[in-house]
Formats: structure tokens, sequence, C-alpha cells
């Protein structure tokens, strides 16, 4: 199927690793002029190249920002001061204790997770309106809908994109710009992994046996019943991304495995 989609430039923020990277590959496969994203220049820098050669596409490029400082989301908007497709990827998380989540923590996670989120599409979506095209995209979670106990602070800033995401939808009235959150269920990447791994080591358990433990205890509404992968993701995200999306519009897209037990 032809997305529509060469010719159009995104911006992937969080994108060296992960569902982000997938996302830029997807978007990358369908001729997009892509910037990636991270914090670290010389890492940035060898995922373009990796992207390049998976994909055939020149057309890729990096910008390295990290979005705890707003010097430098500054910096990344004056370098990219306009993108036809913007998907809010960048995120932060942790398992804490609800009492050892400090003040800073909160400022910290609310900051990377939702203010970035918030400056890019403040910077990009009226020159979307200007010329009648564009996506934004967050990337939010199911934790957004079911907050986790073991990382309150970070539902919290899943619940916020999603309502940042509705509201800008609604300033989009009668264009062809549309803004979307799209929620993935418990997804296997880099940071899942590391996070899978230190409560395997907790509980005394093998990876395998803490997985199966985590769609028993943790996430017993999952009704595939395993981690889903960042490619998938990257599907869903890519055609929402396309100019074949144009009737979904402040909506919010589940790709959680079933793991929100509501058909609504």
């Amino acid at each position: 199927m032809d997305l529509k989609l060469s010719g159009k430039t995104a911006l992937v923020t969080g994108s060296t690793a992960g569902i982000g990277y997938a996302i830029a590959k997807s978007l990358a496969t369908e001729g997009v002029k892509v910037y990636i994203n991270g914090r670290d220049k010389n890492k940035v820098d060898n995922v373009i190249e990796k992207l390049k050669a998976e994909t055939g596409n020149p057309e890729i490029h990096g910008i390295a920002a990290d979005f705890s400082d707003s010097q430098q989301v500054e910096d990344l908007i004056h370098q990219l001061p306009k993108v036809d497709i913007l998907v809010n990827n960048v995120g932060i998380f942790e398992p804490k204790e609800f009492r050892d989540i400090t003040d800073s923590d909160w400022n910290r996670f609310y900051e990377v997770n939702v203010l970035s989120g918030v400056k890019l599409s403040r910077a990009y979506l009226d020159k979307m309106i200007d010329q009648n095209w564009g996506r934004i995209i967050f990337i939010s979670s199911e934790s957004a809908l079911q907050i986790p106990a073991e990382m309150i602070h970070y539902g919290m800033t899943k619940t916020a994109q999603i309502a940042v995401a509705r509201g800008l939808a609604e300033l989009t009235a009668g264009t062809n710009v549309t803004v979307n959150s799209v929620l993935p269920g418990p997804t296997f990447s880099e940071g899942v992994g590391d996070f899978m791994t230190a409560l395997a080591k907790d509980k005394g358990l093998s990876n395998a046996g803490m997985e199966k433990e985590f769609f028993t205890s943790m996430r017993p509404t999952s009704i595939i019943k395993r981690f889903i992968t960042p490619d998938e993701i990257a599907n869903l995200v890519t055609y929402v991304a396309s100019p074949l999306s144009s009737a979904t519009n402040g909506a919010s897209l589940r790709a959680d495995g079933g793991v929100i037990k509501t058909a609504f």
C-alpha cells in the first residue's frame, strides 16, 4: 500500500532506539525525510548511518538534544524550524515507590515526557495549519489509562499527553492537520529490557520467568500475553502520519495488546 508519504519531512524525538527508532525506520522506508533525535551526538550519527543502510533512504538526518534542557530544545527548533510530521516519542520511565518519588522526580518526568511535546507542538502547529497539512502524534501509553502502581509519576505524564493532544486537535478544526495519541502496551525495547532485568533480579527469577510473571501479575489483562515489538507500534504510527488517516483526529489509538480491558 502506498501511504503517500514520499517527500514529507518528519521529526521523531527519542529515536535512537526502541519505538522511536522503529518509527523513524518505518517512515524512512516510506520515503519520508526523517530527522532522528537523541541526547548523544555520536549515537545519533551512528543511527543515521544505520538507518540509511537499512532503508536505502539518504534523507535521514539528526539533531542531538536533551529534552530536560530547555535551551537545547530551543536550539533544535532553530535548526529545524518546520516539519510536516512531528512524533513526540521521547520519554523516560522508572519503577519507584510513590513514597520515594521526590518533587525533583515529578518535575523531571513532566519536563521530559510532557513539556517536550508541548514545546515542539507550539513551534510547529501554526506552520502546519498555515500550509493546511500536518501530523502531530504523541506516543502515550496504556499506562495513561491504567496508572501503574510501581510508577505513578510516569502514568501521570502519559495521561497528560492525551489531554494535550486532544486539546491541540480542537485547534485544527476545518484543516487538514491532525493531532492524535498512540497508546502502546508493554513493548520490548531497550529500556523495558533493563526494567525487566532489574525486576527479575529483585524477584530472583530468570528473564523468561519474569516475563511470564509480568503478564500473570502486573499486566494480567493482556490478551496477546507477550511483549509487543517496536515495529508493531511503528506500523500504526506510520499510518496515522499518512494522508490516508485524514479522518482520524483527536483520537487515542490503542496498540496495547488488549491490556486495557474495555472496547472503548
